[in-house]
């Protein structure tokens, strides 16, 4: 089948990311956008070679990694498909309101929903409805929060750990480990193969700490999987208890390395070393990634490759 040209445009944040991708076909032209301010601070927005893009497929790659930029790409966001193209795909790796889907009591806001009312009501291109690429998103049931005018494209970063695990010169002694059942639920299906670990969180006094609920993790290598890395407690908690419990290593996965407020310099080794062997993390949200770039125990799994052939289904 013949590669689909894809123009690709990109927001500052992503433009490592972007890079990358278009290394890994040619037929994925980068496409870029003037990300300029007026004087009281609000966008000043130019598609460069706008009148170049008519009857092209388009794409942009989005990071919403902070308020801040949302506004911006998301002006860019519905501009793109009204330029006469004849598609539009966003790539929006990390859902950043992924975490916010309930509402537990009355005047919670579910900011999951909000962003998915945003990204559903993207004008159509000449194609139809907009292809919304995203990665390994926090809960199931968010696909569900989606209007019918946005085709949503659920993909994970759980083959990019597979291929990583094989690589290990233990990789037969590898076990995994959850540190909820929520990650069980989302995970457990694309690793079968693998011995389990489940973790869960009990009340102990005015405590809630860290216990293994089922699985063996002694003499293993044992790596904790899950979504998204916030402050990294949860995780720091569940290495101990393995620890604890006759593991030999402890390394970790998470797609989406969130670590507001450099919380990644947890995991950095001090003069007692890293309780983590490794920690892998995805370039879904790439302000981190420049951050702990050549840090110990962390190792960025591009998701260029996935992402680029998402572009061209």
């Amino acid at each position: 089948m013949r590669d689909i040209l894809t123009q690709l445009f990109y927001c500052v944040q992503s433009e490592g990311l972007a890079r990358r991708i278009a290394q890994q076909c040619d037929s994925i032209h980068l496409q870029s956008i003037s990300w300029r301010n007026f004087d009281d601070g609000f966008p000043n927005l130019f598609i460069n070679k706008a009148q170049d893009i008519r009857g092209q497929h388009v794409a942009f790659l989005a990071s919403f990694s902070s308020p801040d930029v949302i506004f911006e790409q998301i002006s860019v966001i519905y501009a793109l498909p009204k330029l006469f193209i004849a598609s539009f795909t966003l790539v929006l790796p990390f859902f950043p309101t992924g975490s916010f889907e309930r509402v537990e009591e009355e005047g919670d806001v579910a900011t999951a929903f909000t962003m998915a009312r945003i990204l559903s009501n993207i004008p159509k291109s000449r194609g139809g409805p907009t292809s919304l690429v995203t990665y390994d998103i926090h809960a199931l049931q968010e696909r569900f929060y989606f209007g019918d005018d946005v085709l949503p494209c659920f993909e994970t970063g759980i083959p990019l750990l597979l291929s990583r695990l094989r690589q290990l010169p233990d990789a037969d002694n590898i076990t995994i480990a959850f540190p909820d059942d929520g990650a069980w639920k989302r995970f457990h299906k694309q690793l079968l193969h693998f011995p389990m670990v489940v973790c869960a969180k009990v009340r102990e006094g005015d405590k809630r700490i860290v216990r293994i609920k089922e699985g063996n993790p002694e003499g293993r290598h044992v790596v904790i999987v899950d979504d998204l890395v916030q402050s990294g407690g949860t995780l720091i908690e569940c290495q101990k208890v393995l620890a604890a419990q006759g593991a030999t290593k402890v390394s970790a996965y998470v797609t989406h390395a969130v670590f507001p407020r450099q919380s990644w310099s947890r995991f950095v080794p001090n003069n007692s070393g890293s309780p983590f062997t490794y920690f892998w993390v995805t370039d879904s949200c790439p302000v981190t990634v420049k951050a702990i770039e050549n840090k110990t125990p962390f190792e960025v799994l591009s998701l260029a490759g996935s992402i680029a052939d998402a572009l061209q289904i």
